[in-house]
């Protein structure tokens, strides 16, 4: 197993299914900030469904389709990255990132997403990655700064929500404009 420091008491690591448990307790801790971000998919509220939201991702990993990995912080996962979607042949990817409370504004995030983009890129030959994001999300639109990606658009009304359809922004960044 691999560990990538991010800081001195933070590290990158594969988030693989048997380590749901963790998993699970990280969502339970971050529920409701995360809640009006991500997908329903991704919340995992069990056991049973945290093992399948890191097996869909392990799978995905299988198949060169995507991949998740967690941030621990002093031995404890506060939060993630991940590629949503990975698609070599096109030379596309869609990166995102969750976090709780008690990790934001340390770094943690732009350092762990960083790390994949840079790999995705360097490694892969990876010509676009995207981030795609809520209107709103002020937090992940920062990230998406930081990263150096810039805003492609917005997707009017492009989901559906508990407060009626969102906006969803497009920032990326293309291989030669990368700078880690």
């Amino acid at each position: 197993m691999f560990a990538l420091p991010l800081t001195d008491d933070a590290e990158l690591r594969p988030l693989d299914p048997w380590r749901s448990d963790e998993f699970l307790a990280n969502l339970d801790r971050c529920r409701e900030r995360i809640a009006p971000w991500v997908g329903a998919s991704f919340v995992a509220t069990d056991a049973d469904s945290a093992r399948r939201v890191l097996q869909n991702y392990a799978d995905r990993w299988a198949r060169d389709g995507g991949g998740i990995w967690g941030i621990w912080q002093r031995g404890t996962l506060v939060g993630g990255v991940m590629f949503v979607s990975f698609d070599a042949a096109r030379g596309v990817c869609e990166a995102g990132c969750w976090v709780e409370a008690a990790a934001e504004g340390q770094g943690l995030i732009t350092r762990a997403a960083r790390v994949i983009i840079d790999w995705a890129i360097r490694e892969r030959g990876i010509h676009r990655v995207e981030w795609v994001t809520k209107a709103g999300n002020d937090r992940s639109i920062a990230v998406a700064r930081r990263l150096g990606m810039r805003r492609d658009g917005v997707l009017r009304d492009a989901v559906p929500g508990p407060t009626g359809r969102a906006d969803m922004e497009v920032w990326s960044v293309l291989a030669p404009e990368w700078k880690p």
